[in-house]
């Protein structure tokens, strides 16, 4: 099996339990070789609130961008970002990625800034 094709299964038995809401959305991760991509979704309206990468400008003074330490700094930005519209809460969507590496370095620095996940 294909890995794409596994994580792609993996996500949709994941998404049948993981549902954002007004007061507790969704907090989405997309994974590139090179990138990171993190947005907040309400399922409920079916709308996306906010979205970040590590191709932000507030993070171009990193040398890389596609490995633990930019996770880190994006998390500890979404953190920021976050909180400044009112979320407290999220449901993390890890995307059907293992729980390991960048994803939970990002998680991780998604609770360093205050936001419960």
């Amino acid at each position: 099996m294909d890995r794409e094709v596994g994580r792609r299964i993996r996500h949709r038995r994941l998404r049948k339990r993981v549902m954002g809401f007004p007061e507790r959305p969704r907090l989405c991760v997309f994974r590139s070789h090179q990138q990171l991509y993190v947005q907040l979704v309400d399922d409920f309206a079916g709308k996306t609130l906010c979205g970040w990468s590590t191709k932000d400008a507030r993070l171009k003074s990193l040398e890389r961008l596609g490995n633990v330490a930019a996770a880190s700094a994006l998390g500890a930005l979404v953190a920021a970002d976050a909180a400044k519209r009112g979320v407290t809460r999220v449901v993390f969507d890890r995307g059907g990625y293992l729980y390991h590496g960048r994803v939970k370095a990002l998680a991780e620095a998604i609770r360093a800034g205050g936001i419960l996940v």
